[in-house]
């Protein structure tokens, strides 16, 4: 196995859904005999329907098709990505008012069948809570908390995710190959991806006379990170201000991810912010020695014990006594369930797949990742760390086969097609040069914090809304805090920043009580923040 590098191997457990199903290889990277020529043209189907959200009756229109890009330079007129989207879009509004939300689920390289089928679209799948959802049939009804009260939708596949496509069009099979290679160099990057979704934005507002409606982008996991980098991009390459930026389940500085820090030894910001998520999901399976009444007083307690005694603890490195790190270890044993002699052998930092091994060890069981509400069998009880995640295997299945489903029948469009989960990324280059960079300099460890603030700083009335689970192992909501208050902005622009928390994991709105607080504040950020006179 081929070592990776820290943001690779970040990455490589970061997700929107489940990374495991991203193993499995894609025929794209292997172009077929004949290129397809629909893939040049853009594609779309219409259809029509009705939603009712809260109690509220809305009738759209459905645009189910793509959208083709092109290069740059002497490459202008190459087409050479197709991408998908389903734009939901209300009958009747004056297009110069209405709202219009980009939406997309990360991966990287991850289709948004997630955010489409479980948070805003008008039909929603309906999975179990906090367990394995039964197999098929599943249940597809009615969305009460789709976002289309408030805004258009524009639910946008990643380049090679579900029906998008990596464009190789040359008639002869190896000019097609080195297109193609071509092609995912220049796509599957922080950099890249941030273009071609900057490029897939003006052309849709183009297309549809949307340039001078209220503009929003909703971004989950990677797709927060794709967000800074886009919203920078829109606001100082495309002359886009936008109004507002909502990020779910965030991660803009790859350090502090939970998953990483074995690969980085020095660097332990990604223990302590991790600290109040081990925390809740401890509470939630009553792990703790001793139960405290509620959550959150209990994680505002330990959320300051990570950014005090423990954050000095790890930063005394060797130096740290004896005493004092058995007192820490009893202290974490006290938020975290684990027992004291586990954390002494682990020199007091645990990463994520340590602790999901570990919490529930004593009944061979895996606590999830994504969701650490869930739980399953451990694959193998003597191993270090977890070796799957619970929740993935609990409702990707639902997800997969209702909008499979959905798309064909309701939507009109994908008949003989491959709905991708993921796009085949052999490397994801996580170099990034961050605004204001000069030369060549790029990051390893990616960090969009600066592509957010100069997206901040150059549009100061930009608002940007930030919405967390406490049961998030893969992107902890107290590293996402943590990040926002070091944004590199004055402090007058701290206060254009929002925070909400909700009692579910990664994917949010898997909680239908969280999925309809989530719509309330999104909704009630885009009312005050789209600058419309009522």
């Amino acid at each position: 196995m081929r070592k990776l590098s820290l943001a690779a191997a970040i990455a490589a457990l970061l997700l929107c859904t489940t990374s495991y199903a991203a193993e499995k290889k894609d025929k794209e990277s292997k172009p077929e005999d004949k290129p397809d020529a629909a893939l040049v043209q853009p594609q779309s189907s219409e259809s029509a329907g009705s939603v009712r959200v809260e109690g509220k009756s809305i009738d759209y229109k459905a645009v189910a098709g793509t959208l083709v890009l092109h290069g740059k330079g002497d490459k202008e007129h190459e087409p050479q990505v197709s991408m998908f989207y389903v734009a939901y879009l209300k009958k009747g509004a004056d297009a110069g008012k209405r709202p219009v939300t980009f939406i997309y689920n990360g991966g990287p390289g991850s289709a948004t069948v997630w955010l489409h089928m479980g948070a805003f679209g008008p039909r929603r799948v309906v999975t179990s809570d906090d367990s394995h959802t039964p197999a098929a049939p599943y249940g597809l009804v009615n969305n009460d908390y789709s976002l289309l009260d408030a805004s258009d939708l524009v639910f946008i596949d990643a380049p090679g995710a579900g029906f998008s496509r990596l464009i190789a069009a040359d008639e002869d099979k190896s000019k097609r190959e080195e297109q193609m290679k071509e092609r995912s160099k220049a796509t599957y990057s922080v950099d890249g991806d941030g273009h071609a979704f900057a490029q897939f934005i003006t052309q849709f507002l183009s297309k549809y006379g949307r340039w001078n409606s209220p503009k929003y982008l909703f971004g989950e996991s990677y797709g927060t990170t794709r967000s800074a980098v886009l919203a920078n991009i829109l606001e100082n390459e495309s002359s886009v201000d936008l109004n507002g930026v909502v990020l779910l389940s965030q991660i803009l500085n790859f350090d502090t991810g939970i998953d990483g820090p074995q690969f980085n030894p020095g660097v332990d910001l990604p223990y302590v912010v991790a600290l109040p998520t081990f925390a809740a999901t401890a509470f939630y399976h009553h792990k703790l020695p001793e139960q405290p009444a509620a959550l959150e007083p209990f994680l505002r307690e330990v959320e300051q014990y990570a950014l005090g005694d423990y954050a000095q603890a790890l930063m005394a490195g060797s130096r740290l006594d004896a005493g004092r790190k058995q007192a820490v270890a009893e202290k974490l044993h006290q938020y975290t369930g684990l027992p004291v002699a586990y954390l002494m052998k682990a020199d007091l930092r645990v990463t994520g797949g340590m602790f999901e091994h570990e919490l529930q060890g004593d009944g061979d069981l895996t606590t999830g990742r994504l969701d650490s509400r869930f739980s399953g069998p451990s694959l193998d009880p003597l191993s270090k760390d977890s070796e799957y995640d619970p929740q993935s295997s609990a409702i990707s299945s639902a997800y997969v086969a209702a909008f499979n489903d959905y798309v064909r029948k309701q939507l009109k469009y994908g008949e003989g097609q491959q709905y991708r989960l993921f796009a085949s990324v052999d490397h994801w280059d996580f170099a990034h040069k961050a605004p204001g960079v000069n030369g060549e300099a790029l990051q390893q460890s990616t960090n969009v914090m600066p592509d957010l603030a100069m997206a901040m700083k150059t549009n100061p009335n930009l608002k940007v809304a930030l919405h967390g689970g406490y049961y998030d192992l893969a992107t902890p909501y107290f590293a996402a805090d943590y990040e926002m208050h070091h944004l590199p902005v004055p402090a007058a622009l701290q206060k254009n920043i929002s925070y909400d928390w909700y009692p579910s994991g990664h994917m949010v709105y898997a909680h239908e009580d969280s999925l309809k607080k989530l719509h309330d504040n999104v909704a009630r950020f885009i009312e005050q923040t789209d600058n419309v006179k009522r």
